[in-house]
This record gives C-alpha cells, sequence and structure tokens, in this order.
C-alpha cells in the first residue's frame, strides 16, 4: 500500500495466496492502522477486483476504485449479452431483447447468485434463437447476492475522475516494485518460510521508503528531523 502524496509504502505484507482478490479490506486497514487515519479513496488494479473484499472497504465511507477484469480488457459484446438484457426490480426480472420476461427461478445459495430464465419452448419459439441461446431449455442469466454493489463499483470505475486516479497508481504504486526489483537487486526472496519473506519484505520496504525520504528531504534535512525523533 503506497500513498498517493509521497509515494511512501505505508503497508507491505507477503502471503501465500496465488492471487490478489482477498487482500484488499486487510491491507486497506493494516494501512489505516500505520497512519492512524482513515483513507479517503482507495485505489488497485483488477487483480483485487473481490465484491466480497471490497464491499468493507465502501461500508467505511472509503471511495473504492477497483476495476473488473472485464474494464480493463474489454471485450466487443453482442447485442445477447447480459448487459444488453434490462433488470426490472419491482417485478424481480429480466428483460430480454425482444421483450420476454425471465423470472427469477432458483437460488444456489452454495455461489451466493439466483438464476433467471426462460421456458426451453419460448426462447425455441423466439426469432433470435440459435444467437440469443442455443440451448433447448431456454435462456439462462445469472445474478449475484451482491450484484447491485458490484455495478456500484462498475460506475464508480466509469467515472471520469476516478479513470485519472486510476492513472495515476502506476506511478505510485508500481514504482517501488521496480526500485527493490531493479535498483536494490531484489528479484526474488532470499529467505525461506512465509515469515522469513515477510521479515525480508519490510527490510525491502524500509530500504525503498529511506531512500525516497531522502528524494523528498535531501540528506542532512532527513538526518536533522530524524534526530528530532529520537
Amino acid at each position: 500500500m503506497v500513498d498517493e502524496q509521497n509515494g511512501l509504502i505505508v503497508h507491505c505484507d507477503v502471503v501465500a495466496e496465488n492471487n490478489d482478490r482477498g487482500q484488499f479490506s486487510n491491507q486497506i486497514d493494516e494501512a489505516q492502522q500505520t497512519l492512524k487515519k482513515p483513507c479517503e479513496v482507495a485505489c488497485a488494479d483488477a487483480g483485487y477486483s473481490n465484491a466480497e473484499t471490497l464491499a468493507p472497504v465502501d461500508q467505511q465511507g472509503i471511495r473504492v476504485i477497483v476495476p473488473s477484469e472485464d474494464q480493463v480488457h474489454p471485450e466487443e459484446r453482442g447485442p445477447f449479452d447480459k448487459s444488453g438484457f434490462q433488470y426490472v426490480a419491482e417485478d424481480d426480472v429480466y428483460l430480454c431483447p425482444a421483450g420476454q420476461k425471465l423470472p427469477c427461478r432458483h437460488h444456489e445459495a452454495d455461489r451466493g447468485r439466483w438464476a433467471y430464465g426462460l421456458l426451453g419452448k419460448t426462447c425455441r419459439l423466439c426469432e433470435h434463437f440459435g444467437a440469443c441461446t442455443t440451448s433447448r431449455l431456454g435462456r439462462k442469466l445469472i445474478r449475484y447476492d451482491n450484484e447491485a454493489f458490484r455495478e456500484k463499483m462498475r460506475h464508480e470505475y466509469d467515472k471520469p475522475s476516478s479513470r485519472a486516479i486510476f492513472s495515476r497508481r502506476k506511478e505510485t504504486a508500481e514504482l517501488p516494485f521496480g526500485h527493490i526489483k531493479r535498483n536494490l537487486g531484489a528479484g526474488h526472496f532470499l529467505i525461506r518460510g512465509l515469515e522469513g519473506a515477510r521479515a525480508e519484505m519490510s527490510l525491502l520496504a524500509s530500504c525503498f521508503n529511506v531512500a525516497r525520504l531522502i528524494g523528498i528531504f535531501g540528506v542532512s534535512c532527513l538526518l536533522e528531523k530524524l534526530g528530532k525523533l529520537g
């Protein structure tokens, strides 16, 4: 976690996970404890896009800017993509491009989502059968329990001000990786084990921050400030 104003690492960690999707809320909480102040805007790349871990941060009143994978790497969508179906909240149905209503069929509690669909006969008689769906059981749609929050996050990222903040993320959050790997020559961990790797990462982050502070204050001014802390 890096602060935007000075580009300093305010929190770092090493975890035994194969992706970042479960890390967002934990890292924000740790960074806030370090700074002793609440975060105003939290921004991360699409690798952290997970509604379950973004929601706790949003509930703190923090502006969350994290795009979904398809927002960062958009693909051309056809007329029968889910985005072409309108959700009618008061009736709890989706309207398909042909005007048919897809009612809620069942809830998949273990996956946190609802299934919506038409009867196969309705779809087979539609002029769009074969393009919209080829299933003889009819077109099906999925709506997640937290679908409204997912849409909120999508709309937040689409704001011009959010895009501007997200573009600055590369200059702040990615810079430490380049410095640590190239300038400090730390392309891999030297210590085995999770705790050892965490300790090594903390040392590397401290080295980065010292170099950054020298760039901000200069050596003599930094030594003076550090002397006052003692």
